[in-house]
């Protein structure tokens, strides 16, 4: 059982992101992806960001952990959302946009290089692909959740084959240049 299959786990997450959301990386987004497109969101955890990408696109949340989907269902009932794996990512559906804020780190590397050519097969043509990622060069293990950082030349070998590179920079969250934000495009 992984650490967001439990309420406890969901519980301490929910403390942790507390004052965080991903209202800068949303507003350098717009600059890339029109309003109204469809987008599915990969991990929306707590659905901060949610919130506010539905105030200007056709969102779809998803998350791998049920209690996310089921905590943020009992508040919004109307929300489109899916129990999706970020590897695989089931759906027969096909989006303008995939998201996520901090979510893909959670992924070994090989599982993430998976996940980017099942994310080219369910975004439309010309689709976006944007993501966010800590920086650095290691992986750690934290009360049994994976944490790998990434260096931009890591990432841009790991899309380059599946995606046009339009941008790939680092940012500041919580120290300077700690994070990497990638806005990609299908091939």
């Amino acid at each position: 059982m992984g650490f967001f299959d439990t309420e406890k786990g969901v519980e301490q997450y929910f403390k942790i992101a507390e004052g965080y959301d991903g209202a800068e990386l949303i507003k350098i987004l717009q600059k890339y992806l029109s309003q109204n497109s469809t987008i599915l969101e990969l991990g929306m955890g707590p659905g901060k960001d949610m919130d506010i990408l539905k105030k200007l696109y056709a969102v779809t949340g998803s998350d791998n952990s049920q209690i996310f989907l089921d905590k943020y269902k009992n508040k919004h009932q109307d929300s489109d959302l899916l129990l999706i794996d970020a590897v695989t990512i089931q759906t027969d559906r096909k989006f303008d946009c995939i998201y996520s804020n901090k979510v893909l780190h959670h992924l070994t590397k090989e599982d993430l290089a998976n996940s980017f050519q099942r994310q080219k097969d369910v975004l439309n043509p010309n689709g976006i692909a944007f993501h966010s990622f800590w920086k650095g060069n290691k992986t750690e293990n934290i009360e049994g959740l994976l944490f790998t950082y990434y260096e931009i030349e890591d990432l841009k070998k790991m899309t380059g084959n599946d995606f046009e590179i339009l941008t790939m920079k680092t940012y500041t969250e919580m120290e300077k240049d700690d994070s990497i934000y990638a806005v990609l495009r299908t091939k």
